[in-house]
């Protein structure tokens, strides 16, 4: 028979679990959201766009933190002959994390 302390470890567990998925999600949308924004900017179709911001999703996965992903949107956007600072890249990865976390908020 479990005791209180036991129920209090699995509710506090099963909380840290939510949260950590939630970030998951949240980072995950932002990222797409990031790609969806850097496609714009270098005048991907509709089609292109999607692929690319798949990309950038894939890109959290390659390194912890976003450093990578900051790398790879700045990298590519540069690449495509697009001048775009890295402050303009860490600035729209902010507004995408606040409407990632406004979209899925409205989710749950």
């Amino acid at each position: 028979m479990k005791g209180f302390g036991d129920h209090a470890r699995a509710g506090a567990q099963d909380g840290l679990d939510h949260d950590e998925e939630m970030m998951f999600r949240i980072q995950a949308r932002r990222n797409r959201l990031l790609g969806q924004w850097a496609a714009v900017r270098m005048g991907l179709d509709q089609a292109e766009t999607e692929s690319y911001a798949r990309s950038v999703v894939q890109a959290e996965f390659e390194e912890s933190g976003d450093e990578d992903v900051i790398r790879k949107v700045l990298g590519d956007i540069l690449q495509s002959g697009v001048h775009v600072t890295e402050a303009e890249v860490r600035t729209s990865l902010s507004a995408r994390t606040v409407e990632a976390k406004r979209q899925l908020m409205g989710d749950s």
